[in-house]
């Protein structure tokens, strides 16, 4: 008997010519891992909220939802409210207390639990999540992976049998976003809780899933093992998914003479065993290194502290950025990445220290031409809906020929059919896309952009590496933040590690990932220490690798 079962569901939101959810069905069994994956747009956030009664979009549907072998509406809103858990993408906008264990309790509370056994409860979850030493903090202080592991604990404390996960590592570091998905795992095999999990990081999932559900437009496009969907989708690279496969499947398909379904490596470790049998030629590449001899900012000695007894978010920092670089800043949530752009745009003023921009010392806001995307891009929008957003912008920036420039955007990422919705209708990746393309509009020669591959699909993400190599090759500054280390190391000219409130080295993107353990590309971790050539990524294997044979 399945647990979960959708049976031809159709969804419409309103005044959308096309269908969010077409025709799809499905059965999931008790304690199968779902791994949810598709472009952004292709209803994979409207199908968890559909499943997830309380929080339902707003629109036409049509079919049946059955839950235990019962239509979904034959259930209370308290017994869904335990039975089935979410998870979203942005941990600020689940937590609803100020202190960790009101927001422990909170959803306990909600539903009578006896004090007792409330308290019973959450110690038992406060042991299994090693968070004695949250307890007393206030949520605010918590870091994005620290939030996430409150949310998903205070889900499970409501003993949910199944649990729904709308990108919930989009906004971690890479070791914060590993952790959280070995939690789900553990919870997963020690529990038995069914797992249907949105995502576009699928280099750790595909090879935890027990089944890959990919839609595309809304519909239901494959329904299968990891092994069986990366095959039916690798044999074509011309499809639409070929580039949502995780690298190190990527790499097999690219480059061993025979496609074997069960050999596709999902893992490092299957990874590097196949890797250890091939025999490569390497092809000599022409390496040109960038040079970039004018600092554009140099920042000295800033010290940075929200409160004045609290520790320094900026300790010292020290750094230039070098005009018409690419210049990309990693390390863990709550080192000081955000802070340190906002205060580059001018909007928080450091305690101590200096900023000089072309060459003469900055005491206010830096000039207008500095363009700043903010982490949660939501923040960016005032109007009703995109087009009027980016019309606003155009019109206060008296820009020449505006409509066309804002239907080049609008076709450069993808958002034509898009542009008469309302910012918050639409899903992360296409909201982060929107504000991209408002910031692009005034054509800045800086651009401070953190995180802004969160939420995107690995397509978007190549047309948006894409683009902005170009602007930066035509004399754009771009410093960005981010966990996406793939991105970093495939587009960026610099990359930066912060740690304790500085930067504590930089170098170019082949130097700085070669030589890092867990800040790598999935590529490195599989060839590094083995006879084949050292690469970071499938394109970058693609130039130099000529595989002979197998050993």
């Amino acid at each position: 008997m399945a647990l979960l079962e959708a049976k031809n569901i159709t969804f419409h939101y309103p005044d959308q010519p096309r269908k969010a959810i077409d025709n799809i069905s499905f059965q999931i069994e008790q304690g199968e891992f779902i791994v949810l994956c598709g472009p952004s747009g292709s209803g994979k956030s409207t199908l968890l909220r559909l499943l997830k009664r309380e929080i339902a979009p707003h629109g036409k549907w049509t079919g049946d939802l059955f839950f235990q072998n019962q239509a979904i509406s034959h259930f209370s809103s308290e017994q869904l409210a335990q039975s089935i858990g979410m998870v979203f993408q942005d941990p600020e906008n689940q937590i609803v207390m100020d202190q960790v264990m009101e927001e422990l309790v909170f959803g306990l509370e909600n539903i009578g639990t006896p004090t007792d056994e409330m308290r019973k409860k959450v110690a038992e979850m406060i042991h299994f999540f090693g968070l004695e030493n949250l307890l007393h903090k206030r949520t605010h202080e918590l870091s994005g992976g620290q939030k996430q592991l409150l949310n998903l604990a205070s889900v499970l404390l409501m003993e949910p049998q199944v649990l729904l996960l709308d990108e919930p590592t989009a906004q971690l570091d890479p070791i914060a976003a590993k952790d959280f998905i070995g939690m789900l795992h553990r919870m997963n095999e020690e529990f038995g809780i069914t797992v249907i999990i949105a995502e576009h990081r699928l280099e750790e999932l595909f090879a935890l899933a027990d089944r890959v559900l990919v839609l595309e437009q809304g519909k239901k496009k494959h329904d299968g093992s990891p092994r069986k969907i990366i095959r039916e989708i690798g044999m074509n690279p011309s499809n639409n998914m070929y580039s949502y496969l995780p690298s190190s499947a990527l790499l097999y398909l690219e480059q061993a003479h025979a496609i074997k379904e069960e050999e596709i490596p999902l893992t490092i470790k299957e990874g590097k065993r196949w890797v250890g049998k091939l025999k490569i030629e390497t092809i000599q590449q022409d390496v040109e290194t960038p040079s970039f001899p004018k600092p554009l900012v140099t920042m000295k000695g800033i010290d940075f502290q929200y409160e004045r007894n609290q520790k320094k978010i900026l300790d010292n920092l020290s750094m230039e950025i070098y005009e018409g670089e690419w210049f990309s800043i990693v390390g863990a949530n709550g080192t000081g990445k955000s802070t340190l752009l906002r205060i580059m745009d001018g909007l928080q003023k450091p305690q101590r220290g200096e900023i000089v921009y072309k060459g003469k010392k900055v005491k206010g806001p830096l000039p207008i031409e500095m363009g700043y995307l903010p982490q949660n891009p939501k923040l960016f929008f005032l109007q009703e809906t995109i087009l009027d957003e980016l019309t606003e912008i155009a019109k206060k920036q008296n820009l020449a020929d505006r409509e066309a420039k804002i239907n080049h955007l609008l076709e450069t990422f993808n958002l034509t059919e898009l542009k008469n919705r309302h910012p918050y209708d639409i899903s992360g990746g296409e909201v982060q896309k929107a504000a991209l393309a408002g910031v692009m509009l005034s054509n800045p020669s800086i651009l401070l952009i953190d995180e802004p591959t969160k939420g995107l699909d690995p397509e978007t993400k190549r047309r948006l590496g894409n683009l902005l190599k170009a602007l930066q090759k035509n004399g754009l500054t771009i410093v960005m933040v981010t966990h996406d280390i793939e991105f970093a190391a495939q587009y960026a000219t610099r990359c930066g590690m912060m740690f304790q409130g500085n930067i504590t080295v930089t170098a170019s993107p082949d130097k700085f990932f070669r030589g890092n353990a867990f800040y790598t590309t999935v590529i490195n971790r599989i060839t590094r220490g083995s006879h084949v050539p050292d690469v970071l990524t499938v394109e970058e294997a693609r130039k130099v690798w000529h595989v002979l044979g197998m050993s």
